[in-house]
Formats: C-alpha cells, sequence, structure tokens
C-alpha cells in the first residue's frame, strides 16, 4: 500500500502508473489493446503512462480491465470501532 504522508500527488500518481504499466506488461498487452478493453482512447492511456496524468474514472475502467478492481475497497474505509465509546466519541466531533 502506499503510504501518503510524506508523498508529493505527483509522486503517487507515477507509482500507481508505473504499477499499471508493469501489470499490462505481465498480461502481455499493448497501450492500444489496453486502452481498448478499458474503454478509454488510446491518447488517454499513453498520457497516463508518459505524464502520470488521467480521471478518476477512467483510471477505474483501466482497472476493472485488469481485474484490479478490488484495489480501491481499502481507499477510503469507512472508520472501524472497537467499542461503543469511540462511536460515539467520533459522532460528537
Amino acid at each position: 500500500m502506499i503510504q501518503l504522508e510524506q508523498k508529493t500527488a505527483s509522486q503517487i500518481a507515477r507509482e500507481i502508473s508505473g504499477r499499471i504499466a508493469k501489470r499490462r506488461k505481465e498480461l502481455h498487452f499493448t497501450q492500444a489493446e489496453l486502452a481498448a478493453r478499458a474503454g478509454i482512447s488510446f491518447a488517454s492511456y499513453k498520457r497516463f503512462e508518459q505524464k502520470h496524468e488521467i480521471s478518476f474514472v477512467s483510471l477505474i475502467k483501466i482497472a476493472i480491465a485488469l481485474n484490479l478492481e478490488n484495489e480501491f475497497d481499502s481507499l477510503f474505509q469507512k472508520k472501524q470501532f472497537l467499542s461503543i465509546e469511540e462511536l460515539i466519541a467520533d459522532e460528537k466531533k
């Protein structure tokens, strides 16, 4: 999992696009093939690998095409409480 505390948005974007590119290559997809499978333009996908820029919806489409959509499940999860007291205290904030 990416540690967000000390990294910039650009660093995180670069890491994510690098991981996606690595997975694409492991599956022997060209950039054009993955773009087509994801339902996005080739230019958008190419920009993602080169400049690390893409819309969030397009990123989700790429993840689905690579069977990685479950990776989004851990993002922004609801807070887990160990006791009713913790829940009550959190609601008062």
